[in-house]
């Protein structure tokens, strides 16, 4: 299971972390991701990282702004959101699968509720 917290409203600029619970040890072995989803638009990956944390990956308009981390002792996932733009606004959903390919593509196994992040310009 996968519970999403810390989204909410912020103004353009500013900074946001989101936080992902995952229930279970078998969270070792996941890799997991985030994705997005705006009004009107089909959901998008956002980043991913590895079961171990050493490798991650990023959609090109977040890359450098956007940063994913993992806590394999508390078994949760982060995702640090700088300088925040408005195209930025959209439910953020925590996602985990046990293959990497899986993840960059959003076949995942598990889908956390989502959080809503809205950035006001």
């Amino acid at each position: 299971q996968l519970v999403e917290s810390g989204g909410g409203l912020v103004q353009a600029g500013d900074s946001l972390r989101l936080s992902c619970s995952a229930s279970g040890p078998t969270f070792l072995d996941y890799n997991m991701g985030w994705f997005r989803q705006a009004p009107g638009k089909e959901r998008e990956f956002v980043a991913a990282i590895d079961w171990s944390g050493t490798n991650d990956q990023y959609e090109p308009s977040v890359k450098g702004r956007f940063f994913i981390s993992r806590d394999n002792v508390e078994y949760m996932v982060y995702l640090q959101m700088n300088s925040l733009k408005a195209e930025d606004t959209a439910i953020y959903y925590c996602a985990g699968d046990l293959n990497w390919g899986r993840i960059i593509y959003g076949l995942n196994e598990f889908w956390g509720q989502g959080a809503q992040v809205t950035v006001s310009s």
